[in-house]
């Protein structure tokens, strides 16, 4: 076989927080999939970076009381736990903001200046006057001009969905400073994607079928054609695209351009340049000459967020700078939790993998569920709590390991940890397991994980059935049954090492245990599938290889933080779940059917935070005939700034539809501790009127406020 050079990336984490778990799903795909062209021979440098600069960094450093560039270091001395923690294997770890980006940034630029696709032009944006700087979009903020939402940003209306220009907000402000912004002009740079040149090369090279996947390639192809918006605009083709930002600005400098700064999208994929470049010049190899290598291929794995700056972007400055263009954009979708519940930290519903580790949960688990569900397309994955322990716990433990479990103590017991010859069937399964190599390996190519999950599995049940059949512990108490016990015995532990052989790219550590166990010279490699340890080979001694996944360590997994200011909802919405609202004490004669509960004090009805709320969302729930789920707006703001919605189920479904109450104001218990439900974790309770005798008073009754009242106002 010929050795390829493969170049391969994963996207870029904007430098203004810590990983999250979509970061990693990404990594450890791009990992499982260098680790196979590894163990096939290739030469493959893996490489990632801070994405570090942009008017957010600068922002956020400044509210840190801290320069740009220390904040982004803090960030990037952080990362290491995240990438050794889940085996991930990049060659180098790099920053935008360095001095490689710097000169490979600047270099591009005067290459696509030269071949006449930059223009200058004058335009008019926001300029906060408080501050000194024009505003990014999402610093701008105002009274939405079509539904006529508060607080909306500059770009777009979450409420409604509208498009539109920051121009186009009502009473503007700054999120800065909360200043009026002005109109101010400034000469700007752009690339011109419009350009014949442009549009020629980019639709060839998106619709040709070998960059990208034909789900983006159908996406992408919207964006040569006249569309319309969300806001009834139409957008006809390629438009150009403004690379420039004015100073005050944490970026690259444009050359020749005092004040002026490459937008951020323009550097940031040079950085996957920028890091290679660091590593080759550390090795004392050769950029350029690397570069040059016409067998060199080149790998971009990315989210489908960023697909139009890595698709559009990204390969117009390489080929008309003069350089190579991708082999591919391999993309990925969003990664859900329980059933497509969005994910958020504070609610719990979140899949924290810092917290994952410092629970001593094998990070080996969420490598091979991830492997198992991703597939090569473009497609979301659901990480659902119960299906993750019965996948790990039946396929890796269950079916892979106990492979080895039900042989290995008879071989070290009876013949002095000697493996002896497979013959007969044992032969033949062992060789029906070799034949599958290359389906299992075109599946890993192809980034398809989840069929090569299933192919090693349905291998591994092919095992334990030809172990069932066998019955090695009954060979065992016949003496004259010896050679046939070392037999199947060795059958099983050669059907072993095949089996991590290909699992070894998604479960390197415990493929790293069994080659000390089987005591084999060299890492296993694909070409070692064919060939048997052999008649004689010593083994060592077996130590247990994984744990099974316990409830427990998955309730603390979700379990929401302790200062998490959302709550759950209490019994009354709660009747899906495991805990049952005691039954009413029914009194007809009493208001509403119940009688009052006992007297309390000021002081405890002040322990009760009720709030306004707005319900921007509300979805029914599948798998309930009961649950709306419903999600609000409580006038509540994250760290940046901006709003921070809650999650609510409640069991209205009986009287409303879902459309009823989009828009509505209503009231929310807001300070109940958060609890986690079998549709997701629900985050307070929103108040509603019943009686107490359902079957002669049947209907539930939300509560609304008067006119007036205003997300996040208190009832007293």
């Amino acid at each position: 076989m010929t050795q390829r050079t493969i170049f391969v990336t994963t996207a870029l984490p904007y430098a203004n927080g810590t990983f999250h778990i979509g970061h990693i799903m990404e990594y450890i795909q791009a990992d499982t999939w260098v680790r196979f062209q590894r163990m096939q021979g290739h030469r493959v440098d893996f490489v990632g970076a801070d994405d570090a600069h942009g008017a957010p960094i600068m922002i956020a450093a400044e509210k840190a009381g801290k320069t740009p560039e220390q904040f982004v270091a803090d960030i990037a001395a952080g990362r290491k736990q995240y990438l050794d923690g889940f085996y991930i294997s990049h060659d180098n770890w790099h920053s935008t903001h360095s001095p490689e980006n710097t000169v490979l940034a600047q270099s591009i630029y005067k290459d696509l200046k030269a071949a006449g696709l930059i223009e200058t032009r004058t335009i008019e944006q926001f300029f906060d006057p408080e501050k000194g700087m024009f505003l990014p979009d999402r610093y701008i903020k105002g009274e939405c001009p079509k539904c006529h939402a508060k607080d909306q940003y500059g770009d777009n209306c979450e409420v409604c969905g509208s498009v539109y220009a920051p121009t186009d907000l009502i009473d503007p402000y700054s999120s800065l400073s909360g200043a009026k912004p002005v109109l101010k002009e400034s000469e700007h740079f752009f690339f011109q994607l419009s350009d014949p040149r442009c549009v020629e090369f980019l639709q060839e090279w998106t619709q040709n079928g070998l960059h990208v996947q034909p789900e983006v390639a159908n996406k992408v192809k919207e964006w040569f054609t006249v569309r319309t918006n969300p806001d009834g605009s139409t957008s006809e083709g390629l438009g150009d695209w403004d690379i420039s930002r004015d100073a005050p600005y944490f970026g690259i400098e444009i050359p020749d351009a005092p004040g002026k700064y490459f937008y951020v999208w323009l550097d940031a994929p040079v950085g996957y340049l920028a890091s290679l470049k660091n590593l080759l010049e550390r090795r004392q190899e050769n950029y350029d000459a690397y570069m040059a290598n016409p067998n060199l291929e080149q790998y971009h794995f990315i989210g489908k967020d960023i697909v139009t700056f890595h698709t559009l972007f990204w390969p117009a400055m390489l080929k008309f700078s003069g350089r190579k263009t991708p082999n591919q954009i391999c993309v990925h979708g969003f990664l859900t939790v329980n059933n497509g519940e969005k994910m958020s930290k504070s609610r719990g519903t979140g899949l924290d993998p810092l917290k994952y580790l410092k629970l001593d949960m094998n990070p080996e688990w969420l490598r091979y569920y991830l492997a198992a569900k991703l597939n090569g397309r473009n497609e979301d994955i659901d990480f659902n709590a119960e299906d993750f322990m019965a996948r790990v716990n039946s396929d890796l433990v269950g079916k892979y390991v106990n492979i080895a479990s039900r042989a290995v103590g008879f071989i070290t017991k009876r013949f002095d940890s000697r493996l002896g010859l497979s013959s007969g069937e044992g032969h033949t399964l062992l060789e029906a397991m070799r034949e599958r190599a290359d389906e299992i390996k075109d599946a890993y190519e192809r980034r398809d994980t989840s069929r090569a999950v299933r192919e090693i599995m349905q291998l591994a049940d092919r095992v334990n059935e030809f172990v069932d059949a066998n019955k090695p512990w009954e060979l065992a108490k016949d003496s004259a049954q010896g050679e046939r016990l070392q037999d199947v015995c060795t059958t099983c532990i050669e059907a072993f090492r095949i089996l991590t052989i290909y699992l070894k790219p998604v479960l390197p550590q415990l493929a790293a245990q069994v080659e000390g166990f089987l005591q084999v010279k060299q890492p296993f490699t694909f070409n070692d599938v064919h060939t048997p340890l052999g008649a004689g080979h010593h083994i060592a001694g077996f130590k247990h290889l994984i744990q099974r996944v316990e409830d427990k360590q998955l309730d603390a997994l979700f379990e929401a933080p302790a200062s998490a200011a959302a709550p759950t909802p209490a019994p009354a919405a709660q009747k899906d779940s495991k805990s049952k609202k005691a039954e009413p004490v029914i009194d007809p004669n009493a208001p509403g059917g119940e009688p009052l509960a006992d007297t309390i004090t000021i002081d405890d009805f002040a322990k009760i935070d009720l709030r306004i709320a707005k319900i921007v969302a509300c979805n029914s729930v599948e798998g309930s005939t009961k649950l709306l789920q419903l999600t609000l707006d409580a006038g509540e703001k994250n760290d940046a700034g901006e709003p921070k919605l809650r999650n609510v189920f409640s069991g209205i479904s009986s009287m409303y539809q879902p459309e009823q109450l989009v828009g509505k104001l209503t009231v929310l218990v807001a300070n109940l501790a958060p609890r986690k439900m079998k549709f997701g974790i629900s985050e307070g309770m929103v108040l509603a009127a019943s009686h107490a005798d359902e079957k002669t008073h049947p209907g539930i009754y939300v509560l609304e406020p008067f006119p007036g009242a205003q997300p996040g106002m208190r009832i007293h």
